[in-house]
């Protein structure tokens, strides 16, 4: 198993509840599956349409390998006005 340091932004710091979260997942896994596990855990991200993943300051794709002592970030949509 391997820790994700997993900060939440916007809306979905509400949704989760935390800004901040250690989350242990097997030890090869990439950004879709991660989301995936995220949405199992908590389902009020489900919700949103849509959010991005940024990785250690970094826009990641879905099929993005994470690694251990990764930092991942979860970014809803932002709305102008």
């Amino acid at each position: 198993m391997m820790k994700i340091t997993t900060l939440f932004f916007g809306i979905t710091t509400d949704l989760v509840g935390k800004t901040q979260l250690e989350i242990a997942v097997k030890n090869e896994i990439v950004v879709a599956e991660f989301k995936k596990l995220l949405q199992e855990k908590y389902p009020a991200l489900k919700n949103i349409d849509s959010y991005a993943i940024a990785v250690n300051e970094t826009y990641a794709e879905n099929n993005f390998l994470l690694k251990e002592n990764d930092t991942v970030a979860i970014i809803p949509p932002v709305s102008g006005g």
